[in-house]
């Protein structure tokens, strides 16, 4: 009863706040006003760290001891067939080279290519059995992002921002971060489909200023700044107020505060000389091979810490996980490059308090197959693959889900990425089938009507 009623009194507390963010009218006076949740939230941020490519999972998290056994030869008929974004569906079965271990006191398998995230295995829950309708890049990556592999749609960090608001006032709601490549689909991944464009992810650069445009010339001071973002402010609100439509100008017009803002709070919020030296070997940036990607886990917590709802950080931009052939020397550099970095992440959210109240999620667009390409590779796999996730309110140390006996198909507790999408709303406080979208007329949601929470994973 006490802790209902203290929830309860909290409740009014913030709706008493969420009032003095309404005009006369009662209408929202930011579209990114921070609103009340569904029901009690497990986690308030989401990190997504996205293998863009499609890691193997046979090799990774999911062991099949079926494949050294079919080595060599064509995969039995038993486990039907699938379409292959190569058409090689006939190709001899390739063995797995991985070493495998049981870590942690729960005992969870991981393979000899993640050395590092093996040491926070009491931290992961693996879900073994997810698929997706995207066989190729674009569409998988569309889906992962948006939840179709179509374009239009509102990518996930737009629905969690459009359902929750922010938390901060200087620092964007949704921020994105990408290693040296180019993501395929590019803004599509981040973008808000029919939505306003204010719900968008701000892409964040590798190098230089972390946001475009975020240092005014050295002659123009910030009073001066100030008087001019204001006229032009006026003369953008009496230009809106004929075009109310056009949800795109209050995201401009909003956009010029916010960044107003930025320059005084991002250049601290990505200064990593702030951190000390243990912290940053933590996350590899003392190693030439882990420094992009720790550098970006990094900043990461930093969002995370500062109010930054949802981070997105892409590693292998431009399908570089995509092992067609020569998956061995493919993996053996992408896992390196990234297996450090997020293990840091995980350690340095544990230890500040972090980690019960953002969750991670960890994966790529699909799988790969058990059948071999071009004789040392594996195709794309979108019927049976692993996502991960930490901390946010899943039990952890445990594997969820079951794919068949050379990890071509889920088949135990399937989950599509749409009960994906509806479980990290779930445990960000949302409930998928209520975060409605009024898209000319017709009700929008992100599970297209389709999702399911997946409440076995819930701690």
């Amino acid at each position: 009863m006490l802790v209902n009623s203290g929830t309860g009194f909290g409740a009014l507390a913030l709706a008493a706040l969420l009032s003095e963010q309404s005009d006369a009218s009662g209408a929202q006076a930011s579209p990114l006003a921070a609103r009340l949740t569904h029901h009690r939230p497990r986690a308030k941020n989401v990190i997504f760290l996205f293998m863009e490519g499609g890691p193997s999972h046979i090799d990774t998290f999911d062991p099949k001891p079926a494949l050294q056994e079919l080595a060599g030869k064509p995969l039995p008929e038993s486990f039907g067939r699938v379409i292959t974004a190569m058409g090689e569906f006939d190709s001899p079965v390739l063995a797995s080279k991985r070493k495998w271990k049981q870590h942690g006191e729960s005992g969870l398998w991981i393979s000899d290519w993640l050395p590092h995230m093996a040491t926070r295995a009491d931290d992961l829950a693996v879900i073994r059995s997810c698929w997706t309708n995207g066989i190729n890049h674009s569409g998988g990556v569309c889906q992962m992002n948006t939840g179709t592999q179509f374009a239009g749609r509102p990518s996930l960090g737009s629905w969690v921002t459009y359902g929750l608001g922010t938390e901060n006032q200087n620092l964007p709601a949704f921020v994105v971060m990408q290693d040296k490549g180019t993501v395929v689909n590019g803004p599509r991944n981040w973008g808000t489909g029919f939505m306003p464009a204010v719900y968008q992810g701000t892409a964040m650069q590798v190098e230089g200023e972390p946001f475009k445009n975020l240092s005014p010339p050295e002659h123009v001071t910030r009073k001066q700044q100030r008087l001019a973002l204001d006229y032009l402010a006026s003369v953008n609100h009496r230009h809106r107020d004929s075009r109310a439509e056009n949800s795109e100008l209050e995201a401009r017009i909003r956009s010029y505060e916010l960044a107003f803002q930025m320059q005084s709070h991002a250049p601290e919020a990505v200064d990593l000389a702030q951190e000390t030296a243990e912290t940053k070997a933590l996350y590899g940036l003392d190693q030439k091979e882990t420094a992009e990607f720790g550098r970006n886990c990094l900043l990461a917590r930093r969002m995370v810490e500062r109010g930054v709802r949802f981070v997105q950080c892409y590693h292998g931009a431009g399908s570089q996980w995509d092992a067609h052939s020569k998956i061995e020397s493919n993996h053996t550099k992408m896992c390196r490059g990234m297996d450090k970095p997020v293990a840091g992440l995980l350690t340095d959210l544990a230890r500040r308090g972090l980690l019960e109240e953002t969750l991670v999620v960890w994966g790529g667009e699909f799988g790969r197959t058990p059948m071999s390409e071009k004789g040392d590779g594996r195709d794309h796999n979108p019927t049976g693959f692993t996502m991960v996730m930490a901390g946010g309110g899943v039990k952890a140390g445990q594997t969820f889900g079951s794919t068949d006996e050379v990890g071509l198909h889920a088949v135990e507790d399937r989950l599509h990425v749409r009960d994906l999408h509806s479980t990290i709303l779930y445990l960000m406080g949302i409930d998928h089938k209520k975060l409605v979208y009024i898209n000319k007329g017709r009700p929008e949601r992100i599970d297209m009507n389709e999702g399911h929470v997946y409440r076995k994973i819930l701690a």
